[in-house]
This record gives structure tokens, sequence and C-alpha cells, in this order.
């Protein structure tokens, strides 16, 4: 029997589905599967969870974690703070083990003897012969490596009260139409639940109760969303270049399109997918998929969207719809890769050179990514513009908790203002560039639909409204006002914010994407000292104007947002001509996902300095 590793001083955490268990792995060691294996098995027991892979931009060898943050109140953001690591690294032990909380636990593999330098004497650490186990019940070394991950999940289960056969039910979910590899995985869960229960008291302190928390709601990260949604939003045409976090954007896609794109009568594909040798091919392939008629995007990350710049500027100058999914890393260049932030808002706000402008919608759960990636299609042949889908890569790769996606099959797809030949043919002079409605949006032709009119040359040069080039300055002026008048229209087909207001506050936050997972945790905390705030999470770009009066109802709201230059800040600055004294900056740019505690202690720390200089509202 292991000796349990615990100092007399030692007053050990008690808590019941509200905690968070950090793995600590080495990349390409097998962990990811058991570690996700894990949170699913706590969701299928009905318990919110929230799991966050922070994983190395290398294929193998390098620090890994994959943190689950467990709330039964649905607190979804990370916590900060560690209850229970599996400390399964040598590299980063240390820095794991002093990251776990005063009470906590510490479960390492104790067929090597732990440090001295490592022993903390306000943890309890929980030691299992991980690699000692694999050798005697495995013969094979990949098995002993694998599985050894696998005993831990089994362990936990024992030491937080995991229902086992939920364990075992993933396992035949995971492997189906694999029998052989089931039963050698269900034995390496028995291996890690017998040891733990024959050697250590069960459950500990932390543990989990079933719940009903999870009724009616699905796991899903964003981008698989995405993917989806883009099937049915009718997308037909993918071209890309490899680029992570993006590059399962396309994966998803090209999976749901195997399954729904396939015509039933030929069996041939509906649908192309295109790699490209760049992102500048890929765009423009996309765009020239758009012009032609198609429905097309592409999907990158930041530095392919430095490259797509000119491209994105001839499809709004040209007038061409297309989407495009950026799934955000943190820069600039090379940046962190396997690293969330929000840092492309302005240069896809604003992408390309002289007066340009895109929409942009800004998603924050997988959700919303399904409905927006669908949305955006409608909305791009709507506008004839580009429409940027702006996830990051906490959204785009993590699974996270949320309702299920719905879809009315009456919904008709909006194709915008498409001429037929029989429409033509009632038009003396078709003009490409002509707005004949007074919103900006002119009216386009599909190639070859009529043999003599509604034909033009598509430009990315200064035109007039019949698609001549021009260098009369005032015509020029004239298309890019008609160009400003289409961003302002598409402004009513965009999301509307998300408002929490009261008429009594004075404090408010806003915010946008993934920030929101913090934002009731940081509302309860606050509320419990005394301090309410109304909240604003604004999901499109152009601003509605609600977004400038929120801000002139308050006289103070705090901008909390995910990058270093406060560039959501800047976009309000710039947009709705706000008073840049009422507007605080809370910013966080490490490339994980901003906790709640940071935007708690942000603010206490703002209204602190304020309140010395007599400036907080009453």
């Amino acid at each position: 029997m292991p000796e349990l590793i615990q100092s007399s001083k030692v007053s050990t955490i008690t808590k019941t589905n509200d905690f968070v268990v950090k793995f600590a792995n080495v990349n390409g060691s097998g962990s990811a599967s058991a570690n996700s294996m894990f949170a699913k098995a706590v969701f299928r027991m009905g318990i919110p969870i929230s799991p966050h892979n922070i994983f190395p931009s290398n294929i193998q060898g390098l620090p890994t974690w994959y943190e689950v943050r467990i709330s039964e109140q649905g607190y979804l953001g990370r916590r900060g703070g560690v209850d229970l690591i599996v400390a399964m690294n040598e590299q980063t032990i240390g820095k794991d083990i002093a990251s776990v909380v005063p009470g906590g636990y510490v479960l390492y593999d104790s067929s090597k003897m732990l440090a001295n330098e490592l022993l903390r004497d306000d943890v309890t650490y929980l030691p299992i012969p991980l690699k000692d186990i694999c050798l005697t019940e495995f013969e094979k070394p990949a098995q002993r490596q694998l599985f050894k991950n696998i005993v831990y999940v089994g362990a936990l289960s024992a030491f937080l009260n995991i229902d086992f056969k939920v364990l075992t039910g993933l396992v035949g979910d995971q492997f189906r139409g694999k029998e052989k590899l089931i039963l050698p995985n269900i034995h390496a869960l028995e291996l890690g639940h017998h040891y733990a229960s024959d050697n250590f008291e069960c459950p500990l302190t932390l543990r989990l109760e079933k719940s009903n928390k999870n009724s009616n709601k699905i796991l899903m990260d964003g981008n698989t969303a995405i993917g989806l949604g883009s099937v049915y939003g009718g997308a037909t045409i993918a071209a890309w270049y490899p680029l992570t976090p993006s590059t399962s954007v396309v994966d998803s896609f090209g999976k749901y399109c195997k399954r729904l794109r396939i015509d039933p009568g030929t069996g041939k594909k509906k649908y192309s997918i295109v790699q490209a040798e760049d992102e500048l091919a890929a765009i423009g392939i996309a765009i020239g998929a758009g012009w032609n008629g198609a429905r097309a995007f592409t999907a990158t990350s930041g530095p392919g969207i430095s490259l797509m710049q000119e491209f994105l500027g001839l499809a709004y100058f040209s007038e061409v719809p297309i989407v495009l999914f950026n799934i955000q890393r943190v820069g600039p260049s090379t940046g962190m890769p396997t690293r969330s932030q929000q840092g492309d808002l302005l240069c896809c706000a604003y992408a390309s050179h002289g007066d340009t402008k895109h929409v942009l919608l800004l998603p924050s759960t997988p959700k919303e990514c399904f409905e927006f990636a669908a949305d955006a299609f409608d909305l791009a042949d709507r506008i004839q513009s580009p429409v940027i889908v702006m996830s990051d890569l906490e959204l785009g790769m993590n699974e996270q908790i949320c309702d299920p996606l719905n879809w009315d099959d009456k919904r008709l797809y909006d194709r915008g203002k498409v001429l037929t030949a029989d429409q033509l043919e009632e038009i003396e002079k078709y003009g490409r560039y002509l707005d004949t409605d007074g919103d900006g949006i002119p009216y386009r032709t599909y190639p070859g639909t009529h043999p003599e009119k509604g034909s033009y040359f598509t430009r990315g040069s200064s035109h007039d409204s019949y698609a001549a080039y021009t260098e009369d300055g005032t015509v020029y002026a004239e298309v890019m006002d008609r160009l400003a008048l289409k961003m302002r229209t598409a402004v009513n087909y965009l999301p509307e914010p998300e408002v929490s207001e009261t008429t009594t506050n004075k404090l408010a936050m806003l915010y946008i994407g993934t920030t929101a997972s913090a934002v009731n945790e940081v509302l309860d905390n606050l509320a419990k000292k005394g301090i309410t705030m109304d909240t604003m999470r604004v999901r499109a770009f152009p601003f509605h104007d609600s977004v400038a009066e929120f801000i002139e109802n308050h006289e103070l709201v705090y901008i909390i947002e995910q990058n270093r230059d406060a560039q959501l800040k800047s976009l309000l600055k710039i947009e709705c001509n706000t008073h840049e004294e009422k507007m605080h900056s809370i910013l966080s740019y490490d490339g994980v996902l901003i906790t709640a505690q940071f935007i708690e202690q942000s603010i206490l720390e703002s209204m602190q300095k304020l309140d010395a200089s007599g400036e907080v509202p009453a």
C-alpha cells in the first residue's frame, strides 16, 4: 500500500460539483482522448463543464495542459487556480504543483520518487505507480504509454465519484466498430479504479454527484459548428490553405458534405474543397466562385488575414460576395499559433488599403458559430461584399456546452438583388454598380444569365455606375459614398447586441466573443460586494446605434477584450464618436481565455483608483 504524502497541517478543500481539474501531459503522449473522456463523463453525469485545451504548436514533446472547469452553477469561464492536478509531465511538474490551491490534490506517477523540493505541506498527494501498473499489465510499449492515461482516468473515477458505467459507455461509443479496443480500455479503467479504491479513502473531499443541469444541452466546438453551419447556409465551395487554428473548419465542412452534399441518384459530389498553394490563392478561388454565383468561403487565422488584404479590398470594391472565417490566434507575425486572442479586430474591420470597411460577425458560443456561419452567406449575397466571422482558438477548438442547433427546413436562401434574364429584358441599360433603390446595394447578375444584356466588367479599379473605368474624381467619390451607404444599410441585417440594462446602474461592461464566458460569474461576485453593472455583448460590426446609446447612458463603461491595444475600444471611438473618458479598458492578452477573477480584480482596482480621485459614479 502506498504512503499517502500528506502533512498534518493540510486542511483539504471540500467541494461538490464545483472545482477545477487540470491535466499536465507531454504533447504526443496520447493523453488527449483520455482527458476528453474524463470531461465527457462529467458532462454525461449532468454536471456543467468547460474544458480548455492548452497545447503547443509542435507535434510532439512539449508540455500540454487540459483544464476542466466543473461548475454546478454553470460558470463556464476559466476560474484561475487548480483544485486537483494530474501531474504527468516532469518538465513542468514544479509549476503544475505550484498551481494547486491550498487544500487541493496532486495525482502523480509514483513509479518514480517525487523530489523533496516538489513537496508542499498544504496539499495532499495521491501517488499511483502508473508506469509500473502498465508494465505489468500490457506487453506492447505503445499500449503501456497510451493506457497509462486511461488508468489515471479510472483512478479519478474512484477519487471523484464518477459513475463508472458512464466511462465504460464512453469507451463503447469511442471505439464503436473497433471492438478489439473496447475491452483493453475498460481493463485499464478498472486497473486505475481498483488501485485508488484499494489504497485510498474514496471519494475525496472533492466529489461529483449526478445532476440534471445539462438537460437538452450538447457538447460541441466552434469550428465543427461553423463547418456544419456552412453546409446548411448553402456553401458549396471551400478554398483554403491549412493554418492553425482554422484547419478543422474545412475538415468539418468536408465531413458533413460527405453526408449531406452527395447526389442520391448519381453518388456525385455537389461540393468542391480546394486546398490552394497559399492563402492568397485560397481567397482568390473563393472570390471567383462567389462572382460566378456559388456560395464560397475560406477559413484562416491572423497570418492568412494579413496575406488576404488586397483580395479583400478587391471583393469590397468590385462587390463580390464571399465569407471568411477568421479563427483568431496570438500575433503578431507567427506569434503563438496555438494560443487564443481577439487581436484581429482592427485589421479585419478595415482590411485592405484605402477606405474599406467589412462586416464582422462576433459569435460567443458554438450555437452562434453555427447560426452566424449560415447567416453569413445570406448576408454576403444580400450586401454583395465580404462577411468575416470572427471566432478564436478558444471557441473554435474547445468543446463547450451549448443549446442544441436548430434549423428551419422551410428557410429559403436570400440571394439578394440578382436579376434574371426576364428582368434584364425589361431594363433598357443595365448598370452593375447603379443604386436604384437608395440603399447603396446595386443589382447583379450571374455570368451567362442573358445572351446580350447584363454583361459588365467586374472592376477592382475606379469605375462608374455602369462598370466603366473612370478617373473622374467626382464619379469615384460617388461610388465610395454609395459603398459607405451600403455598410449603413447592412447594419439593418446584423444581429443586435445582447443587453442587460437598467435605468439605475451607472456602471457597465461591454465585451465581445469568448469574454462572455466569464461575465455572469463576474456579475455575481461583484453583486456580493454591493456593485451592480449593466452589460452589453456586441455581436456585429458595423455597430448598431444602440451601442453608442448604451455608452452614453452610463457614466463608466468597462470595455473588456483579449488583446493588448484595446482594439474594440478603438473601433468604438472611431465609429461611435463616444466620450473616451467614459470607457476604461480591461485587457488580457496572455494567450489563454480571460478569467472571471482577472476581470473582477481589474474592475475593483480601477474603481479604487477612480474613487481616490473622486471619479467613480456615486
